[in-house]
């Protein structure tokens, strides 16, 4: 009963990827005295509720005596909301049960609040699916204090993204793209430079198949020092624009302050900018069934001049999309 909540709780939270930054995509489920889900809920906008009021408030009266299911500690302090602890108190809830222990030691200390007050209350279920899904980038920030980065590479089976005229259009197929736009949905922000900027005038948004945007809407990071033109599409208005008027990765994290999932979409010498700096945290490489033999490379890196200097990666996953493959590997 309590891992199927947990199940729910998670499956909850992963819709507050991106759109809850810099808090924490929290899920949570109550359960009534019987064990029957009465609420459920996810962590809202900046400002907004928590995932436990949330769900608290849908389930009313029917949490009392019942058990909160949370995939985060519930928090203990008071921000832009009260504390968690003290709502799911307030309810009569008697268990909680949740996922991962809050590092944050300004939030920390909602199980103890509980257990003080006669909460039975237990850590630690479904942990490593809790810290490897939805709060996987929150949790990276809180300790590197880092947005995570991902770098993306879509590309030919010789690692080209633009034949020698030039022409990149459509490289990969339909349901790669579909995936990458629906990751989109969940960022804090895309990084590309000025050249892409220039020469691709890309809108950089996060849409359906059908064309229309989703709710959420990535930051769109630009590195470089030349100037955008006033008709630029990424001026649409459509997501922030943020210019960073430098060429060091660093400074691009910096002008994010609160971000926890970056992506790089390019060109080849930001991706190898990112690379060089050491601040590339995965790679997706969406791979194409296609073979230029000569073109524009995926990557640029001019600090590679050996094979021992060459950036090494840890596969993590294969998916098939359509005619296409993607790899994420990690670089840790």
């Amino acid at each position: 009963m309590i891992e199927q909540a947990m199940a729910t709780a998670l499956a909850a939270s992963a819709a507050a990827v991106g759109v809850s930054s810099p808090n924490p995509p929290v899920g949570a489920v109550i359960l009534d005295a019987d064990g029957t889900v009465v609420g459920v809920g996810r962590t809202q906008p900046v400002g907004g509720p928590h995932a436990e009021v949330m769900a608290l408030r849908e389930a009313g009266p029917a949490a009392r005596g019942g058990t909160a299911v949370v995939t985060l500690e519930p928090c203990n302090h008071t921000g832009r909301t009260g504390p968690c602890a003290q709502a799911l108190l307030d309810a009569g809830v008697a268990a909680v049960h949740y996922a991962v222990a809050d590092p944050n030691p300004q939030a920390a200390g909602g199980a103890a609040a509980l257990a003080a007050a006669g909460v039975t209350v237990v850590g630690g279920v479904a942990e490593q699916q809790a810290r490897r899904g939805p709060l996987r980038h929150w949790l990276f920030r809180q300790a590197q204090g880092r947005p995570l980065v991902t770098a993306k590479i879509a590309a030919t089976l010789d690692g080209r993204i633009a034949a020698p005229d030039g022409t990149s259009v459509w490289i990969t197929g339909p349901e790669s793209r579909a995936h990458a736009h629906a990751q989109r949905a969940h960022l804090d922000a895309l990084v590309i430079g000025t050249g892409t900027a220039l020469a691709d005038n890309p809108s950089l948004t996060a849409r359906r198949p059908d064309g229309t945007l989703h709710a959420h809407q990535p930051a769109r990071a630009v590195l470089g020092h030349r100037d955008l033109p006033a008709d630029a599409t990424l001026r649409d208005g459509a997501a922030p624009l943020v210019q960073v008027r430098s060429h060091d990765p660093r400074d691009v994290l910096a002008a994010l302050p609160d971000a926890l999932w970056i992506l790089v979409e390019g060109g080849p010498a930001v991706l190898g900018a990112f690379l060089a700096a050491g601040l590339v945290d995965e790679v997706q490489a969406y791979l194409a069934p296609t073979i230029l033999g000569d073109g524009r490379a995926a990557v640029l890196d001019s600090s590679v001049t050996t094979l021992a200097q060459a950036h090494h990666l840890r596969r993590e996953s294969i998916a098939v999309l359509g005619e296409d493959l993607l790899i994420t590997l990690s670089a840790h």
